[in-house]
């Protein structure tokens, strides 16, 4: 037996990049999977084909996760659909680039509703409606550990997003639900397109295996946290970022 089957994963902003490919891996580990995109419905759609060619079981979900009644509406729609609720994946996020000086309110209010709050609505829902042992795993980004010019308001919002782990695992390890979260680095993905030219060459010549890393480089680590190979472990922030952090 596959070391998901049986399981319900939902995994946010998984249209493309990262999100994608963690809900590919988690389909052929067995999970039934929530495919949840705010924009791009055709994407979605490309990802649930792929992994309903392969065998497994998905729909999709418009949502935005920074709205309250969106996120209520996904959860309900799961759990309708698939009858329960065992795995969440908070990988939908926000990004921009700016120095301080120039940050505007509405890209600020752009982050702490999409980063912040996105996250809070997950692990507040995830609270209510997840099957007892389930597993929440957030992302993390090396932004949050090192000072990089321009992007002080996206490493603020992923510092956040370690803190409201370690405050997760602390409230929900009475129903011995494991949260976690993956300090992720440089992925080729088209969010990284967005990062300016001179940063991604400064994180890529200071990465100790000396490569971008790839999505499915992320995925294995998440089938690890959501699995039951990892029933000892919460709170944890892990590095999964070809020891840049090394450096």
């Amino acid at each position: 037996m596959r070391r998901l089957e049986h399981k319900v994963a939902i995994v946010t902003g998984s249209s493309r990049g990262i999100g994608a490919a963690v809900a590919r891996r988690l389909a052929a580990d067995g999970a039934k999977v929530v495919v949840n995109y705010a924009q791009s419905e055709q994407a979605a759609a490309m990802v649930a084909h792929s992994i309903q060619a392969a065998g497994g079981e998905v729909i999709t979900v418009r949502a935005n996760v920074g709205d309250e009644a969106q996120m209520q509406a996904l959860f309900a729609t799961t759990l309708q659909h698939f009858g329960r609720l065992d795995i969440l994946v908070n990988n939908a996020a926000a990004f921009a680039s700016n120095p301080l000086e120039n940050i505007e309110r509405e890209q600020f209010q752009l982050l702490m509703d999409v980063n912040i709050w996105g996250l809070i609505l997950g692990l507040r829902l995830a609270g209510r409606h997840m099957a007892n042992g389930g597993r929440i795993i957030n992302f993390s980004s090396i932004g949050a550990h090192k000072g990089f010019a321009g992007g002080g308001l996206y490493a603020a919002t992923k510092a956040a997003v370690e803190s409201l782990t370690r405050t997760a695992a602390t409230e929900l390890a009475p129903r011995d639900i494991g949260v976690n979260a993956l300090i992720v680095g440089q992925v080729a993905t088209d969010m990284a397109a967005e990062v300016p030219l001179k940063m991604r060459q400064q994180i890529a010549a200071q990465t100790l295996i000396g490569k971008v890393g790839r999505p499915e480089d992320i995925s294995g680590a998440v089938a690890f946290l959501a699995s039951e190979d990892a029933r000892w472990v919460t709170g944890q922030t892990l590095g999964v970022n070809g020891g840049y952090l090394m450096r």
